[in-house]
């Protein structure tokens, strides 16, 4: 059994809708903290973080907004993740919208370099400051823990890059012409939804896993609610149609919890002003539930 660190990061600075900095709120209240000790685990600590205050001027960086905000959430995010990476716990890292991976995938380089990132999501976030088409900062952790341009603003010190060969991500399904040829030329694993039909779900995240265990690795899981196919998974401000089914969610989450190799999981995008009677926060408790070891068998019986 896992001892685990529930670390929320209320924050929406990287997305235009408001709402998602309710995330770790709602996931608690759908009894996230509950889930883990009825498996067994021991929740070490359970808190917010709490952000720098770093004064940038967005002027510079347009379209980029909230640089400042999004950089003092990024560095205390490190800080509170490597912390609980260095004490041998299993960080659960709930946003608040995805440009705080930032701050948990430059934590990997500082306690355990050399891990792999398995990034469930629509989008592949690796946009950088510059080639941020909307400004949205949640399109663009991936690339600054990577070391790409704006890693030095956002950080405010040289980090040690996370390697792009060692990302995977699958479920992607819209992607930005100069993001794209960002992660072609920096070697990033793509798996979009038409690999996904043609060759499952299962038989992706078997072959992530392999790599991940030739290479003695841990791996670091970055789950976005808009991984999920919004007809299942409403609450989340950046739908994109043909997502993953709940069964194909499941699976990727038991397939994980079987390999024994997850050190660290963020849950992301949760936007509960969006949901319906919190059907999407339930059903990401339920998904890390199958991460942390809740089989089949041991589901209970829910009625909605």
């Amino acid at each position: 059994m896992a001892t685990v660190s529930v670390l929320g990061a209320p924050t929406q600075s990287g997305t235009y809708r408001r709402g998602c900095l309710m995330g770790p709120a709602a996931l608690r209240t759908a009894g996230i903290v509950e889930m883990l000790g009825e498996l067994g685990h021991q929740v070490a600590e359970d808190r917010d973080i709490i952000p720098d205050i770093v004064g940038i001027d967005d002027g510079p960086y347009a379209p980029a907004h909230h640089v400042g905000e999004m950089a003092g959430w990024t560095r205390a995010i490190r800080r509170a993740v490597a912390d609980a990476l260095g004490a041998g716990r299993v960080p659960i890292l709930m946003g608040g919208d995805h440009s705080i991976a930032a701050g948990s995938l430059a934590a990997l380089t500082d306690v355990a370099p050399g891990s792999h990132i398995l990034w469930l999501d629509a989008h592949p976030d690796f946009n950088t400051l510059t080639t941020t088409t909307t400004g949205n900062l949640h399109g663009t952790p991936v690339a600054l823990a990577a070391g790409l341009d704006g890693a030095d603003v956002i950080y405010g010190a040289p980090i040690t890059p996370i390697d792009p060969r060692r990302v995977t991500m699958i479920g992607i399904r819209s992607v930005d012409p100069d993001e794209r040829a960002l992660l072609r030329a920096h070697g990033v694993t793509v798996h979009d939804m038409r690999d996904v039909d043609e060759y499952g779900m299962g038989a992706l995240v078997r072959q992530t896993l392999k790599r991940v265990a030739a290479e003695g690795a841990r791996l670091h899981v970055s789950l976005d609610v808009d991984f999920l196919d919004p007809d299942i998974a409403p609450a989340v401000g950046t739908t994109v149609p043909g997502g993953a089914t709940v069964r194909e969610a499941h699976l990727v989450m038991e397939l994980l919890h079987e390999s024994g190799l997850v050190g660290s999981l963020d849950l992301v995008e949760l936007n509960p002003f969006l949901d319906e009677r919190g059907r999407t926060a339930h059903l990401m408790v339920d998904l890390a539930a199958s991460l942390f070891g809740r089989t089949i068998m041991d589901r209970p019986t829910q009625a909605w």
